[in-house]
C-alpha cells in the first residue's frame, strides 16, 4: 500500500530482530516480496486490446472466448510469477515434498551463494570509490 502511495524505499531487506541479524533465506523472500511490489507498482495497460474489447463485442455475453485467437494468444502470459510462493494444490505440493517458503528460500540462498558469478566492475570504478570514501572521510 505505501509502494501505491509513492514511497520509493524499501528497508530491511534479509533482516530479522529489528536488524540485529541478517538471513540470506529472509534476503531472499523480501526480494520476491519487493519484485511483487514492483509488478504492483508498474500498472496495468488498459487499452482496447488488453481489455479485448473487440472480442468482447464479436463473442458477446453468452459466448466463450476459449477458441479466440486473443485468448490463445494472451493465455500463457504471465502476470505474476513467484518462485517461492507455492500455490500448488495440497496434493501436488505433498507430492513434491511438501517444502514450506522458508526451506525454498534457504535453497535458493545456498543456490546463489554457490553459484552467483558477478560481472567483474568496470575500470578504473575501485579507484573512484576509493576517492569517494577518502573524501567522506577526510571532512569527519
Amino acid at each position: 500500500m505505501t509502494a501505491l502511495a509513492g514511497a520509493n524505499l524499501i528497508y530491511g531487506l534479509g533482516m530479522l530482530e529489528l536488524g540485529m541479524t541478517m538471513d540470506f533465506a529472509q534476503l531472499v523472500m523480501d526480494n520476491e516480496m519487493a519484485l511483487m511490489i514492483k509488478k504492483v507498482v508498474s500498472g496495468i495497460d488498459v487499452n482496447d486490446d488488453e481489455l479485448a474489447i473487440d472480442v468482447i463485442k464479436k463473442v458477446g455475453a453468452a459466448g466463450e472466448f476459449i477458441s479466440q485467437k486473443h485468448t490463445f494468444q494472451n493465455v500463457k502470459r504471465v502476470q505474476s510469477q513467484t518462485e517461492l510462493i507455492d500455490r500448488r494444490m495440497r496434493g501436488s505440493w505433498e507430492a513434491l515434498g511438501s517444502k514450506d517458503m522458508t526451506e525454498r528460500a534457504y535453497e535458493k540462498a545456498i543456490y546463489i551463494l554457490e553459484n552467483h558469478k558477478p560481472d567483474p566492475l568496470p575500470a578504473g570504478a575501485a579507484d573512484t570509490m576509493r576517492e569517494l570514501v577518502n573524501e567522506a572521510t577526510a571532512t569527519v
